[in-house]
């Protein structure tokens, strides 16, 4: 199976949830954390072949000069990246050349 954004590799039995009457979903502790989701952490959902594919939005950032070097900063402010977040990032790159 070839990888794809958004699998948490390290979970090997899916985790089961239920939808409210108003269509809210809680998201259990281990995804989240997999996921590197945070609260009040604005979510992009999409639809692809019958799966519903959830992730944190893309942000928006400018481009900045810094010194000498031309650095992208978040246009607006959100949560700052963890250590766990950027050591899963670095691990599906090492792992899945991502």
């Amino acid at each position: 199976m070839e990888p794809t954004h958004g699998i948490l590799y390290a979970m090997k039995n899916a985790i089961q949830t239920t939808i409210d009457s108003a269509g809210r979903l809680v998201l259990p502790n281990a995804v989240r954390d997999e996921a590197g989701i945070l609260p009040g952490m604005t979510l992009q959902v999409t639809v692809q072949e019958g799966r519903i594919e959830i992730e944190p939005a893309p942000r928006d950032v400018r481009i900045v000069q810094q010194g000498r070097l031309w650095v992208a900063v978040p246009a607006e402010e959100g949560p700052p990246l963890t250590d766990a977040m950027v050591e899963r990032v670095r691990r599906e790159i090492r792992e899945h050349g991502e």
